[in-house]
């Protein structure tokens, strides 16, 4: 089944490519999705028509991801979590709390976008990728503190 793709698929191509895939991947995943229609010679000709639009808002949404990258790289996460020996956590630090730490400084990020290989299980400095675009990520510093216990003997 032949598609032309309306917005970046990660596996498959970029926005406005056409695409060659199985049946049942284009209806019953891509079309319902709203990430692709039939290459047909109607929507061919209406997607060349509407192909400046969709660049435009190409630009606009990577614009908008380099401005949020740098916004992104110049934060310094401070996350407090309880610790034992060792520096080792009781639990452990995961991009969800991550994405909590950001958006308590202003910056709402998916957990999905921030790449982390593992969850964070010791104190310490970590550099933690975060993907913006598919094309546009940045790197966000992440302190990771013992928390300051008030029950302490």
């Amino acid at each position: 089944m032949k598609l032309i793709l309306k917005d970046d698929v990660k596996g498959l191509g970029a926005m406005g490519s056409v695409v060659d895939v199985a049946n049942g991947y284009g209806r019953n995943y891509l079309i319902p999705r709203n990430l692709a229609v039939e290459a047909n010679p109607k929507n061919l000709k209406q997607f060349e028509h509407e192909k400046n639009i969709i660049l435009t808002r190409a630009k606009k949404v990577r614009k908008s991801a380099d401005d949020l990258a740098q916004r992104v790289s110049a934060i310094t996460l401070s996350i407090e979590a309880q610790s034992g020996e060792e520096d080792k956590l009781f639990g452990s630090v995961t991009s969800m709390d991550i994405a909590e730490a950001l958006s308590k400084q202003g910056v709402e990020i998916d957990k999905r976008k921030i790449v982390l290989e593992e969850p964070i299980k010791r104190l310490g400095t970590y550099s933690v990728a975060v993907r913006l675009h598919q094309n546009v990520s940045a790197n966000v510093t992440v302190e990771v503190k013992k928390a300051s216990s008030e029950a302490e003997a």
